[in-house]
């Protein structure tokens, strides 16, 4: 589990392509000083298992499935990649619960400056994935915890602070770029908890509530 607060900005080392998915190789520093052989790291917002452990970077095997549902089978040798090592049960939770699952893939309709180094995304979403998204909800772009400042016609905008663009990939994104996107958790299962009860039919009541797990 993660907070979506990055911690490093990585760099892709090497890719290897296998049989069924890749082995990337991550370049990194500041998030390789606990890691050990099997941890979880959040790249991108995907949770991989690290291998090949060492001071200035680490590897994951990225499976067949996590490349085609994610941005991570568009990495070149180089790419910027937000890293973030999985949430210690002592830590503060600054962002939101973030799984590393990703959802969808969104791509970037504009990226404007509205003064002070403060930003203005636009990202347009899937149907699939909008009908999780609320105004001031919790979205993960890219392992990024962020706020949702509007969500309209199937774009969802969100504000950059001056600090989250200057130390995420954000800064080298572009209008057209697909980002990865999680939703939060918890809409997910109230749909499906709701989508069990008979609102017309049944009156709505505490008791029931309770029973469905509210």
């Amino acid at each position: 589990m993660f907070t979506g607060i990055i911690e490093e900005l990585g760099s892709i080392e090497n890719i290897e392509p296998r049989a069924a998915g890749t082995r990337l190789r991550v370049r990194a520093g500041a998030v390789c000083v606990d890691l050990r052989e099997g941890d979880s790291v959040c790249v991108n917002g995907v949770c991989l298992t690290a291998v090949g452990v060492k001071a200035d970077g680490f590897g994951a095997d990225v499976s067949p499935e996590t490349l085609q549902r994610s941005n991570l089978g568009a990495l070149k040798t180089g790419s910027s990649v937000n890293l973030e090592r999985a949430l210690q049960a002592s830590s503060r939770l600054g962002g939101h619960i973030v799984q590393g699952h990703v959802d969808g893939l969104g791509q970037i309709e504009s990226l404007e400056l509205l003064g002070d180094n403060n930003w203005w995304l636009r990202i347009r979403v899937p149907e699939e994935i909008d009908r999780y998204l609320v105004f001031k909800g919790s979205i993960a772009i890219d392992g990024i915890s962020l706020t949702v400042a509007a969500v309209e016609g199937g774009i969802v905008s969100v504000t950059i602070i001056p600090h989250t663009y200057a130390n995420t990939n954000l800064k080298s994104r572009k209008p057209g770029d697909t980002v990865n996107i999680e939703t939060d958790v918890l809409a997910k299962y109230v749909e499906k908890m709701l989508s069990r009860l008979d609102l017309k039919n049944n009156k709505l009541t505490v008791e029931r509530l309770l029973e469905q797990g509210f």
